[in-house]
């Protein structure tokens, strides 16, 4: 197991976890989605109203506490990967001013550009 940084895992190529948390990050951030926590909120709210067996209970709280624990891991991963573009970005500005600076063309111009849609790569 590496502990590298998520957005430097897998090169130049998204591996199938990024395209999975793209594809979760959407998700959860959609109707839909606010729908399903909702809807598992008001099987909570139910459950305790109607005085179910601890069973039901303790099945409605897990299903809370593994979506809570699912997002959490969600979240951090893109924070870290936004942290990892926005690093990178300045990184190539700050190149680049220097390189119209000394007025000594070079890569960075070039590094810039590509920087600028990174976010979709990741």
């Amino acid at each position: 197991m590496t502990l590298q940084h998520p957005a430097d895992r897998g090169g130049d190529k998204r591996t199938w976890f990024a395209r999975l948390a793209e594809h979760a990050s959407n998700f959860t951030s959609s109707p839909a989605f606010f729908g399903v926590c909702l809807a598992l909120v008001a099987l909570v709210v139910t459950a305790h109203a109607m005085k179910l067996p601890d069973e039901w209970l303790l099945l409605a709280g897990e299903s809370m506490t593994a979506v809570t624990l699912l997002l959490l891991a969600l979240l951090k991963n893109s924070e870290r990967r936004a942290e990892h573009v926005i690093q990178r970005k300045l990184d190539a500005i700050a190149a680049a001013l220097l390189e119209m600076q000394e007025k000594k063309p070079g890569q960075a111009l070039e590094n810039l550009r590509s920087a600028i849609r990174m976010e979709e790569e990741t």
